[in-house]
């Protein structure tokens, strides 16, 4: 195990490079500074706590800390306002009546159309609601209470290894396979390849602020997915690892 100087060292850039990462699916108002220090508190602690075993990398364990405490931090900060949510869960509702009637993923002029609002104002919709995630904090509440729950800080497991072992994986694949192509493609090139706004606009032709649009129209899909195939039953450590 190499010393915590060395180790402080070695896995700063892995702090900035999640922080980044986190960042580019967030508002505006969320500094990389903050993510970068509590990031950094998230490094110290997995030092303190991890054990080497032969089924653990002392990386992978780091890298969960580190979201998780750059989470914590993001959800201290509140930083979603309840207005962005709202327009968020609207969104998601009128494309579950539309997909309900139509038995496929709806248009966005037939989104826009359940609303009762033009194309134009539908897709400021979306550009308002860049930031929401796959999963909202609320999402893990169970009957009013707080659900949260940070399995890497058991020592038990961490989130990841709950997500494989779990139902929603494959609930997950279901739901990225049911988009759109093009909505596909950039859930690909964002979550897997990693690209920013900026390189993704310039594979799809699109602008930055198309992207944002068409990202949060997938994720409200992938949210409405995940509501109709009940993934709230499963463990919320299991939800965890998708947050971020």
């Amino acid at each position: 195990m190499p010393s915590a100087d060395d180790n402080l060292l070695e896995y700063t850039p892995l702090v900035r490079k999640l922080a980044l990462q986190m960042l580019a699916r967030l508002p505006a108002s969320v500094q990389l500074d903050d993510l970068m220090q509590a990031g950094m508190i998230g490094l110290l602690d997995a030092m303190r706590r991890y054990q080497e075993n032969p089924e653990a990398q002392f990386e992978t364990y780091a890298t969960a800390r580190i979201r998780g405490a750059m989470l914590d931090e993001l959800r201290a900060q509140d930083w979603l306002p309840r207005s962005v949510r709202s327009k968020s869960r609207k969104i998601e509702s009128a494309i579950h009546k539309q997909e309900q009637a139509l038995m496929r993923p709806p248009s966005e002029s037939e989104v826009a159309a359940e609303l009762g609002v033009s194309l134009a104002e539908y897709r400021d919709m979306l550009k308002d609601a860049h930031g929401v995630q796959i999963l909202h904090y609320e999402d893990f509440s169970r009957d009013g209470e707080d659900g949260w729950h940070d399995v890497s800080a058991s020592g038990e497991t961490s989130p990841l290894d709950a997500l494989l072992a779990s139902d929603l994986r494959q609930v997950l694949i279901d739901a990225i396979d049911a988009l759109p192509e093009r909505e596909k493609l950039l859930m690909s090139l964002c979550y897997e390849q990693g690209l920013n706004l900026k390189e993704i606009g310039a594979v799809l032709g699109v602008t930055e602020a198309r992207v944002c649009q068409l990202r949060s129209q997938a994720i409200a899909r992938i949210r409405t997915h995940l509501r109709d195939h009940a993934w709230q039953d499963l463990p919320p450590e299991s939800l965890l690892a998708w947050v971020a």
